[in-house]
């Protein structure tokens, strides 16, 4: 099926951030300070230099730096049902569990600033979208499920190629199928900021940065080694079909030949009946050498390097036991390049045009708004309160994706800070974050959804000018689920191949009734069942926990 039409869906890659505690693209988690008390946009601390940098300036005079580590781990668990899975030598129904899962141990960040009079000047860095590697070793529903339609297309094609007035093509019935399916996908977005925050008065202060981001991402996959059972066993698909194609061909000169041969020995009628034999192995051989090179292993290596700069505005208020801290991050245009060694198989796929050697890749990051609150009025404590918003749709993806969403995402962050005593103090935080995730813009291979994360964290001072921080970190992921009868759209790609097919042999008009009654017969409801032999549904969750420690120095 015009190589099975294999990864159409399956390496339409964004793999979304192993840090994950912020938007689609964006880590908000750049500091343990997060963990501690979640909600940091109004807080006055070295933190700040990323969640609250015009507060930075209200430290006291001299050098402030925070070293920091973090160390996680996700797991990404796609559950798709789809009618043809039950045809897989391994399947025991028609509902399967894909599991990716990332480690990443070494994870780290820098804020520094100096502080001069009423100027700060900052440097941060951390991973500011990225940040790791997923690993699915099953491969995904996506992949499989084309797969999984070769032996549904054998078994009805004689019903269907009768329909379109071909005749019974006599092809192979499959029985069952197996395959070997591997994807990681590895992404890094390195943020390098630079920044000065002015305080205009003992109370206001504002602060103008920029934000050198430089992105790559390593897409690594396959699905190779296509074995069906026509009643024999697993026999290689690309060889057998191969090789039925051959058998086709020379049944096709054969016939030829002797339609040639009869006509010139005026026997019309014998002339009339290998030409027809002729006519039908020509379609019959057609087919088979489309499932011949449809099976062939496709495989994906492709490297993305890009550069973005965007500016950084923010401002701080204080007044009494209230500071208010607001930032905005400009969307950071970024283009990617590509440096592919894949499969000559995947190179002709147009699906695949995203991961081809030498194309650009449009994957900006989203402009973000953030607002905080602070209160200091009880002895000891600090209440936090915080907000997020990404501009999402605002923002510029590859193939439009960003308008498939239903809204931007905004996040609500709440936290509070103790000192039990002078050299020791305790936080914990809570975020709720909403995505606009929409069943068009969803796939398993990059998904998001609804969650809250909780946070906690421990400071101790060793001295007035050194302190340690431990936090954990863990979000709660909510399901997303989705249903539909016309599963991923292979009905319509099974329809366009063979009216494609059809078109080349019969003409335009026959092609597209030929799509049309594909498309029709995959996806009308059983009278019995209710369901179509398509149906399908997907289920998505996450998990995700990260540690972390770090210092921070004043000099």
């Amino acid at each position: 099926m015009r190589k099975l039409v294999l990864l159409v869906i399956a390496f339409t890659i964004t793999m979304p951030s192993m840090m994950k505690a912020g938007g689609l693209l964006t880590n908000t988690n750049q500091n343990l300070a997060f963990y501690k008390s979640m909600a940091r946009e109004g807080a006055i601390a070295i933190d700040g230099v990323y969640s609250n940098p015009a507060g930075v300036v209200f430290l006291p005079l001299g050098m402030h730096l925070s070293l920091n580590i973090q160390s996680a781990s996700q797991t990404r668990t796609a559950t798709t049902t789809f009618g043809p899975f039950i045809y897989g030598v391994d399947n025991n129904s028609d509902t399967k569990e894909f599991k990716g899962k990332a480690n990443v141990p070494f994870i780290p960040s820098i804020q520094a600033a100096y502080n001069t009079g009423k100027w700060s000047f900052q440097f941060g860095f951390a991973f500011t979208g990225g940040g790791g590697k997923c690993t699915f070793d099953n491969g995904l529903g996506s992949f499989e499920s084309v797969v999984a339609m070769l032996p549904l297309l054998s078994q009805n094609m004689d019903a269907l190629s009768t329909q379109m007035g071909l005749g019974a093509l006599g092809l192979p019935a499959i029985q069952k199928y197996d395959v070997d399916m591997y994807l990681s996908g590895k992404q890094y977005y390195m943020g390098f900021t630079f920044g000065a925050a002015y305080k205009v008065t003992e109370k206001f202060s504002v602060y103008g940065g920029v934000r050198l981001l430089y992105g790559t991402s390593h897409y690594n996959g396959y699905v190779k080694n296509i074995q069906v059972d026509m009643g024999n066993g697993l026999v290689s698909a690309p060889q057998t079909f191969t090789s039925l194609y051959q058998q086709a061909s020379s049944a096709v000169e054969q016939y030829t030949a002797a339609a040639q041969q009869a006509q010139q020995a005026g026997n019309a009628t014998a002339a009339a009946q290998y030409a027809q034999l002729a006519k039908e192995y020509t379609i019959k051989a057609g087919m088979l050498g489309t499932l011949g090179t449809a099976t062939q292993d496709v495989t994906l290596d492709c490297k993305q390097t890009g550069i973005g700069i965007a500016p950084i505005i923010g401002l701080d208020y204080n007044f009494g036991d209230f500071n208010i801290g607001a930032k905005y991050e400009f969307r950071t245009k970024m283009t990617l390049k590509n440096k592919a060694t894949s499969s000559e198989s995947a190179n002709n796929l147009s699906a695949l045009a995203k991961y081809r050697d030498g194309a650009k890749v449009r994957e900006d990051s989203p402009a973000l708004l953030t607002l905080g609150v602070q209160y200091s009025g009880i002895n000891k404590l600090r209440l936090n309160a915080g907000l997020h918003y990404y501009f999402d749709k605002q923002s510029k993806q590859y193939n439009d994706m960003q308008e498939k969403l239903d809204k931007n995402t905004i996040e609500y962050l709440i936290g509070a800070e103790y000192d039990i005593n002078k050299r020791i103090d305790v936080g914990v935080g809570a975020q709720l974050t909403r995505y606009g995730m929409t069943d068009d813009y969803i796939s398993d291979v990059s998904f998001n959804v609804n969650s809250y994360s909780i946070g906690v964290g421990l400071g101790y001072r060793i001295n007035d000018k050194l302190k340690v921080n431990i936090g954990y970190f863990q979000t709660n992921y909510e399901n997303y689920n989705r249903e539909t009868q016309d599963y991923n759209n292979l009905s319509k790609t099974a329809g366009t191949m063979v009216g494609n097919f059809v078109t080349k042999l019969a003409g335009e008009a026959s092609g597209a009734q030929a799509a049309q009654i594909v498309q029709s017969a995959l996806t009308t409801p059983d009278a019995s069942t209710g369901k179509s032999l398509l149906y399908g549904a997907d289920s998505f969750t996450r998990t995700n926990r990260v540690f972390a420690v770090g210092i921070d120095i004043d000099f």
